[in-house]
């Protein structure tokens, strides 16, 4: 009899929702109870079947309920909603473990998979130890606002994960087990009497604070962790390699306190308080842990032997107490604690909550402080106590070489304008006269290049500069302190939105040299300048404009000092809200093939920053499969991407869903950067179709969203828009100037509102029109191109399946509710019928292409997920239709407006990636 494996899965959504039945019974009566039930089965019927007579009695039921009903029901589905996706969690690493313990082949994404995939390939270990000692790889964590869950809510989250874990790892006892669902019902209870919604709009401090949740949860455990992993693995496969340590190829960064594109709220003071509380975060699991291997290495020195080193360390602590006067490891851990806790006083200004043993000097960096771990390393290793080196130690020094005292980069980021207005004012102030602006390209890098080369500064002390520009010089002067305080990986990329010309990187590099951060007469750059191409024309132009800023002798000069590395960031969001799906993703893929090329000729690294989103339309879908599709030569052991809003939560929260998907970042980048080179390149024609293709559903995309008369209005009239631009999400707003163009809008938003009406739309609209106009121009053979491109073409197998994700969670039935909230109905019937044909052609071609019968059919385990979450999912839509109705009648009540901002937050965690 074969085992139905989701069959606890089920289970568990079962339980969880018995449970949220319960409590919402308990808490808010029978009535209460039976209501929810019954809009839950009419909206199934209507899902089903999607008659009107469902439809009719939901609209009834909806219309009927009080203010207060409608809370409590927008409040039970969304709860419903995130209960499901702790069950799902939880059933992956359940299925995981499984994979593991029967011995089974390893899984794609997991780093024994990548290795045997390597070693089958004829790569030697110590061929993948040097690759290791060359890579770079990191998600980038960001603040944008599409993390709607409140921090209180993920702690309510985590302990009910955690219970479920338990009953999974451990046989219990009746006893136990009912201990345990009495303490799932008391975490469900706390969980519904929880507020779900932020009262106050976020600080970028709150959203550091947020940030650094991850950290504690995931990252300071997981990533030493997998560090350990590797290096276990490249020894059992390579004795010779002996007790293997890799360098810190993988590190975590962050936006979150650093990008300031948009976001007046992010200043130096916000900055430095950013890096303080990052310190204080890292400084304190360092102290926490010494604290905790002082207690267990209680080695006395007449039963084990020490080197000299350690008894040096020893002899210098602060520690003189006669109990521990034979217990020289001990001795050493309280003087490197007390050191440490002098390098907290003197970074932070303040006590660690647990006080040394007695006063000590600082270390004057992270080095300072991995040298004294490797002195206890040693000596334990050399003194028959090697086991107890690979223990807690171990993972605690390759903490301190990832995380050091500052524990995740921050980078900076400003839009380009920002920079031109800054660098016109510090020139017509230091040389009056001089109109930059005024300068076509030629002159304006002429200008630049000229005082790069001086190490004379533009800025005045006895200058008032307007508040921009003296803000933008503060964030450099603090990035530059910040370099003297925590070290220079505190700080080490620049980034530049909206680039589109060489003289946007030469304007940043001269703000850098104003604060010290770029010093001419040592030809010395101090972090990295990355420009980011967002738009469809700027990514079209990438390979140009590096090629010419290659040919300039002074910033090649620069990037000496850098190692002759040079990153790009490429937008996918902005490029889809620009030039819709499929052409940002042809867009994109063309920019990475002629950077490729032009790296090459100018003999420089290539590493390329990925800033995706969580939601297709936004670059999101599943990460292993977007690194493998990058062009040849597009990865090479490089590569940095952003994790952003709720994605961040999904990935991360739960330590073990973190580590798998830290795995994934790694074995995707080893395999596409030595694996994916023996892969044939794509056949001209092949490249010939995708551009007849991203052509036609260009002319699509652009037709209706920039070329409808009436569009915006439709936009702004069946969507959230309105509604989330005041959810207290986060602190950027959501449009970059005031007014309703779209042209104007941030894509987060923009590709959020289209998830929570279920229409997707950015992440597939043309790709209908496109299908339908190749097979017309190719009768003969059109369809059985596509279908090779399908089959031999990764990146076009991978465009479809991030597609088919986002059809099959579009549903049109509950779409045109949120159509019906357009005023106008002449505009009503022709934008949706334009909408509802596109998507019908859209599913029909990419049925043909990939020979699925239903959307999904490729994907059982997100078909069924579905399946198992969308019948709750659903009445969240429809109450948040009848909430938006009453809203935008004149019922301008806070309770309205909760329960549209309730639907919202339970909407997104229902669809997971809709950011």
């Amino acid at each position: 009899m074969t085992q139905d494996k989701d069959a606890p899965l089920r289970e568990d959504i079962r339980l969880l929702g018995r449970m949220l039945g319960d409590t919402v019974r308990d808490q808010q009566g029978e009535a209460m109870f039976g209501l929810i039930e019954r809009i839950r089965q009419t909206s199934v019927r209507f899902r089903r079947d999607d008659d009107r007579a469902a439809r009719q009695e939901l609209e009834g039921i909806l219309d009927a309920l009080s203010r207060e009903q409608t809370i409590q029901v927008a409040r039970a589905f969304s709860y419903f909603s995130h209960l499901a996706n702790i069950a799902e969690d939880q059933h992956h690493i359940r299925r995981s473990r499984a994979h593991l313990i029967a011995g089974s082949a390893p899984r794609e994404g997991s780093l024994a998979h990548a290795l045997a995939r390597a070693f089958a390939g004829g790569h030697e270990a110590s061929e993948l130890a040097a690759f290791f000692d060359t890579a770079s790889i990191s998600p980038v964590l960001t603040a944008h606002p599409t993390e709607v869950q409140r921090k209180s809510i993920l702690n309510c989250e985590t302990d009910i994960a955690r219970l479920l874990d338990r009953r999974d790892r451990m046989v219990l006892t009746p006893e136990e087990r009912e201990h345990s669902e009495e303490a799932m019902r008391r975490a469900v209870l706390i969980l519904w009497q929880t507020r779900m919604l932020r009262p106050a709009k976020l600080s970028v401090v709150d959203e550091v604070a947020n940030g650094l949740s991850y950290f504690d949860a995931t990252f300071l455990r997981e990533v030493p962790r997998l560090y350990a992993d590797l290096e276990d693995q490249l020894a059992k496969r390579d004795p010779a390699l002996g007790a293997l340590e890799l360098p810190a190829f993988l590190r975590v960064g962050s936006w979150i306190g650093g990008d300031r594109d948009g976001n007046p709220f992010v200043t130096a003071e916000v900055l430095e308080r950013a890096l303080a509380m990052q310190a204080a975060a890292v400084l304190g699991f360092y102290l926490d842990e010494l604290h905790t291997l002082g207690a267990r290495l209680s080695l006395a020195g007449g039963l084990v032997s020490a080197s000299d080193g350690l008894l040096g360390l020893a002899e210098r602590s602060p520690d003189l107490s006669p109990h521990r006067k034979d217990e020289p490891y001990r001795r050493a851990i309280s003087g490197i604690y007390a050191r440490l806790a002098a390098t907290h006083r003197l970074l932070l200004g303040s006590e660690p909550p647990r006080h040394a043993v007695a006063q000590a000097e600082p270390y004057r960096n992270a080095y300072e402080l991995s040298e004294d771990l490797d002195i206890l390393h040693r000596s334990l290793v050399a003194n028959g106590s090697a086991a107890l080196a690979r223990g807690r130690l171990r993972l605690l020094r390759r903490a301190v070489r990832v995380f050091g005292f500052h524990l995740a980069p921050i980078d900076l980021r400003q839009n380009s304008d920002v920079h031109e207005r800054v660098v016109a004012e510090l020139l017509a102030t230091a040389q009056p006269g001089t109109d930059y602006r005024a300068l076509d390209e030629a002159g304006r890098c002429a200008v630049l290049i000229a005082e790069l080369c001086t190490p004379r500064l533009l800025a005045s002390p006895h200058v008032r500069y307007s508040d921009e520009t003296e803000g933008e010089l503060a964030i450099f002067r603090a990035a530059r302190n910040a370099h003297l305080r925590f070290g220079e990986e505190a700080i080490t990329n620049c980034i530049i939105s909206k680039t589109d010309d060489v003289s946007d990187l030469l304007e940043l590099a001269l703000l850098l040299k104003e604060a010290g951060l770029l010093r001419p007469h040592e030809q010395a750059l101090d972090v990295n300048i990355i420009p980011l191409f967002e738009t469809i024309e700027d990514l079209a132009n990438a390979p140009t404009v590096m090629d010419r800023l290659f040919a300039l002798p002074g910033y090649m000069s620069l990037l000496e000092s850098r190692g002759r590395m040079q990153e790009i960031m490429l937008g996918y969001s902005d490029s889809n809200k620009d030039g819709g799906f499929l052409t940002s993703g042809w867009s994109l893929y063309k920019a990475e093939i002629g950077l490729v090329e032009v790296f090459a000729k100018h003999g420089v690294h290539l590493r390329l920053f990925h800033g995706r989103g969580g939601s297709v339309g936004r670059g999101g879908g599943p990460s292993y499969q977007a690194i493998l599709a990058q062009p040849g030569g597009a990865v090479q052991g490089r590569i940095r991407l952003t994790e952003q809003g709720e994605v961040i939560a999904a990935k991360y929260n739960n330590p073990e869903v973190g580590r798998r998907n830290l795995e994934v970042l790694v074995a995707a980048t080893l395999e596409a950067s030595l694996l994916a080179e023996r892969a044939p390149a794509p056949r001209a024609e092949f490249l010939d179709t995708m551009q007849a293709l991203s052509d036609e559903a260009f002319t699509a995309y652009r037709g209706l969203v920039y070329e409808t008369e009436g569009f915006e209005r439709y936009f702004w009239e069946s969507t959230v828009i309105s509604e989330i631009a005041e959810l207290n999400i986060g602190s950027r707003p959501a449009s970059r100037k005031k007014g309703t163009r779209i042209e104007d809008l941030r894509a987060i938003p923009w590709v959020f509102s289209w998830a929570q009406c279920r229409l997707m739309l950015p992440g597939w609209f043309g790709f209908g029109a496109a299908v339908k106009a190749w097979r017309a121009a190719h009768p003969d053979d059109g369809l059985a191109r596509l279908q090779a491109m399908y089959k031999e073409w990764s990146f076009f197998a991978t465009l479809l399946s991030n597609m088919d994700m986002v059809l099959a969670k579009s549903d049109l039935a509950i779409a045109s509710r949120y159509a019906g909230l357009v005023k106008d109905p002449a505009l009503r019937d022709a934008i949706f019928g334009r909408i509802r044909a596109e998507w019908e052609d859209t599913v029909d071609a990419l049925l043909a292409i990939t020979g699925q019968k239903e959307l999904l059919d490729d994907n059982p385990l997100l078909k069924r997920s579905i399946r198992n979450r969308f019948p709750y999912l659903d009445p969240l839509n429809h109450v948040q239709v009848e909430l938006l109705r009453r809203h935008r009648d004149g019922h301008d009540d806070a309770r309205v407006r909760l329960g549209i901002h309730i639907s919202i937050n339970g909407v997104a965690a229902g669809l997971r990636n809709s950011g």
